[in-house]
């Protein structure tokens, strides 16, 4: 492994070298490694956004995932993606006329009954919707570090305070956790901002990319740039790391959703400090093998 650099020449500015994350306590995201995230779990192997997808990154090795978090019509907090169940459940099998399925439209109770395992494949059948309750358990058995996007946050109101009371009922706002285990981001710019707001100590990331003359104003509430790897470059991750975010450290970049070895070399060598990805283990083998 390859640890990363910080010499005084332009190449060495984009950061070359990097570290991977070889046990789930490796690779924290306030040190030099890359770390390597599990997008909605190991999505690649299992169902999105399921305990099994999770539970799969962690017996390949991987610390941290990534999830989703929406609220359902009495107002619980589940784990997925889609604003609406058809994608991912059985839900027109269930309620097929409740179109067009909207997760906050339906339940908690409506939501546990669905099948969001068969739709990948036959060995998943019956694997539920968590709780975000339930999913934050299973991430602390598994000792897992997470990256929580609060999505479609303008459907629900204080859903940001919500979620941070039950990170911290499930004891995930205490000093251990926020030094080196949670990131909360999402592509809302005001989102951020409240739970920068509510809960100071977070670190916090914005999902886009900001223009380089507005990331002075981002570094206020965010601590990192999370961006989609085809809108990065050398330029702009150095232009993020040169600004200091909220906890007056150096802001950070993480590239999404990196699913290839050559995409994973390229924003390696762009000095990116962390890949989010479907496939972990394909990302993983292609930045150690340089």
């Amino acid at each position: 492994m390859h640890a990363r650099v910080a010499a005084a020449t332009a190449i060495a500015l984009f950061g070359l070298g990097v570290a991977m994350l070889p046990t789930p306590h490796a690779g924290a995201a306030g040190d030099d490694q890359l770390v390597v995230v599990a997008h909605r779990g190991a999505s690649g192997y299992a169902p999105e956004n399921t305990l099994a997808a999770i539970d799969r990154a962690a017996a390949m090795g991987f610390g941290w995932v990534e999830n989703d978090v929406q609220r359902t019509k009495d107002g619980r907090l589940v784990v997925i993606h889609d604003a609406t169940l058809e994608r991912t459940t059985n839900v027109k099998l269930l309620f097929p006329h409740r179109a067009p399925w909207r997760v906050r439209d339906f339940t908690a109770k409506e939501i546990a009954r669905l099948d969001a395992g068969s739709w990948y494949g036959r060995r998943y059948a019956g694997v539920r919707v968590p709780t975000l309750q339930q999913y934050m358990e299973r991430v602390s058995h598994n000792r897992q570090s997470l990256v929580l996007e609060i999505k479609n946050p303008e459907l629900y109101p204080g859903i940001e305070g919500q979620t941070l009371a039950l990170l911290d009922k499930e004891g995930w706002l205490d000093s251990g956790h926020l030094r080196d285990r949670l990131i909360v981001q999402s592509f809302s710019a005001a989102s951020v901002r409240t739970v920068h707001a509510l809960r100071p100590g977070i670190r916090t990331a914005y999902l886009g990319t900001p223009r380089v003359t507005e990331l002075r104003a981002y570094a206020r509430f965010a601590d990192q740039i999370n961006a989609l790897y085809t809108k990065l470059s050398p330029g702009y991750v150095s232009a993020v790391h040169a600004l200091k975010g909220p906890h007056d450290k150096p802001m950070k970049v993480f590239a999404w959703t990196v699913n290839g070895a050559d995409e994973a070399r390229r924003v390696d060598c762009f000095g990116v400090d962390g890949v989010i990805t479907n496939v972990p283990d394909v990302v993983r083998a292609a930045v150690t093998a340089r």
